[in-house]
């Protein structure tokens, strides 16, 4: 299909507390009574995209959003205080939980495939399946291909990377630029802060897509100052601690969701997470099926991402109600 779905107004939204001082948005949109499928936004820190429910088709899926702790309107904001990668795996139970959903489908980009592996993985029996875009696996060369001089994104954007990192000490690593954003963001000199916080913000949106519209990463004058501020707070925290995994974890586990339908789709140009990450993933998780996007990198707002992302859960919808007869 060519074409996005209508958005749509949700029908019910608030807020869940889930411990350790965080309380989380939700809304629910859609069909009540449709498949229960959980949008699971990247980041960390990104929040809820304006168009997430543009995916689905609202006559067959109930659809449930949420924003992660810290972000969006998510309380309290950019707060990395007791959040951690297992604490927000299980947030996605607390929220089922709260909505009385026996099982549902995940749908997550970037690091929201991370969660909903994650999330598969320790709750098999709760998954209906997944459509998994942009896969970010967590492992060392999956940090490495975004942040160290040697990685795709450095060697084919160079002088991006050279103002990205001009000012970290030497010898530059994906670790030691983690180290240096993470206390530049949390500077009580507001200048180092904010310029810290837009640098890494300008960096990521420069490798989004395959073609950037004029003047996009260039500046952060569009965007909200608290999505700049959530973004590169969270992600520092969470890449400068492994994202609180053992290496290559998902993978050392994959079997246990083998049974699971998914769909896999990938842009072929994705500066920010590898290819061979979702080929990899494809490869040990038999019930998969991938998709790499000849003319696309990572944002779902390029059109061919987006218009495989609803083929994606229309076939879902498809061989979930045929499975259910």
């Amino acid at each position: 299909m060519k074409r996005l779905y209508p958005d749509v107004t949700y029908y019910e939204n608030g807020f869940i507390e889930v411990g350790s001082g965080h309380s989380l948005y939700f809304e629910q949109s859609g069909n009540p009574n449709g498949i229960p499928v959980l949008f699971i936004h990247g980041g960390p820190g990104a929040g809820l995209p304006p168009n997430y429910k543009c995916f689905f088709d609202s006559n067959k899926y109930r659809i449930i959003g949420y924003e992660q702790r810290g972000c969006g309107r998510s309380t309290p904001i950019a707060d990395t205080l007791n959040n951690d990668t297992w604490s927000n795996v299980e947030d996605i139970e607390a929220l089922r939980t709260h909505l009385s959903i026996p099982k549902f489908l995940l749908f997550g980009g970037s690091w929201g495939s991370t969660l909903a592996l994650l999330y598969a993985l320790k709750y098999t029996p709760r998954v209906t399946g997944l459509i998994l875009r942009g896969v970010f696996l967590a492992r060392q060369e999956d940090r490495d291909w975004f942040l160290s001089p040697n990685g795709c994104a450095a060697q084919l954007f160079p002088e991006y990377y050279r103002k990205f990192t001009k000012d970290v000490p030497k010898p530059v690593t994906s670790n030691s630029v983690c180290d240096f954003y993470s206390a530049m963001v949390r500077s009580s000199n507001d200048v180092l802060r904010h310029s810290a916080l837009k640098r890494w913000y300008q960096w990521e949106e420069r490798l989004s897509r395959i073609t950037l519209p004029p003047g996009v990463g260039d500046s952060t004058t569009n965007y909200p100052m608290q999505l700049v501020t959530c973004l590169a707070t969270l992600e520092c925290h969470f890449l400068s601690n492994q994202c609180f995994l053992d290496e290559n974890y998902i993978l050392e586990n994959i079997s246990k969701i083998s049974h699971i339908p998914g769909t896999i789709v990938h842009g072929r140009y994705d500066m920010i997470c590898k290819t061979e990450a979702a080929e990899a993933l494809h490869k040990a998780w038999p019930q998969s099926q991938l998709q790499i996007i000849p003319d696309a990198g990572h944002s779902t707002s390029e059109p061919s991402i987006g218009y495989a992302l609803c083929r994606a859960t229309r076939d879902m919808s498809r061989f979930i109600q045929e499975s259910s007869k």
